[in-house]
């Protein structure tokens, strides 16, 4: 039975997948306003998990900032964050649970140090991803646009059919 971090990054990748197809039938010519919201607070997401991807690997992020200055296409984000959220699947597959307990020391994009567990970077990038979904939600609500049903439950029946038998 896979551990709760990597379901809830299974999670996470189907979530992220279901709101960007989701913002994919919005119209584009209708409602630029909103979707070019709706993309930027979802790359500002991507851009946090790279970050803290590299603070997980003791690498560079190569981020000066939490959100880059130039807005991708809804596509190229799409592609971003599917390969980024493999990545984070693979990474908690393959994490020893003692590694969960290690620290992390690291540098915000702001300058400031910051100290997390491993166990702490990964939940922050589930809460984090969590949060801004629903704010790229409420966009697409403005864009007249249902947001699909980010449920966590939601998720667990969908991909484990057998927890709906009694």
């Amino acid at each position: 039975m896979a551990s709760t971090l990597q379901t809830l990054f299974g999670y996470k990748a189907w979530a992220n997948a279901e709101l960007l197809a989701q913002l994919a039938t919005i119209d584009a010519a209708v409602h630029a306003t909103a979707l070019h919201s709706a993309i930027r607070v979802l790359n500002h997401t991507h851009v946090v998990d790279r970050i803290f991807k590299g603070h997980l690997l003791g690498e560079p992020h190569g981020q000066s900032a939490t959100n880059t200055k130039e807005t991708p296409t809804l596509q190229a984000l799409a592609a971003a964050m599917r390969e980024l959220d493999a990545w984070y699947v693979s990474y908690v597959q393959g994490l020893p649970a003692a590694a969960l307990h290690e620290q992390v020391r690291f540098t915000f994009t702001d300058g400031d140090s910051g100290l997390m567990t491993r166990e702490e970077i990964l939940l922050h990038v589930i809460t984090h991803g969590g949060y801004h979904r629903g704010q790229a939600g409420q966009v697409m609500r403005g864009a007249g646009a249902a947001p699909p049903r980010d449920l966590y439950t939601r998720f667990l029946h969908a991909s484990e059919p057998a927890r709906r038998a009694h």
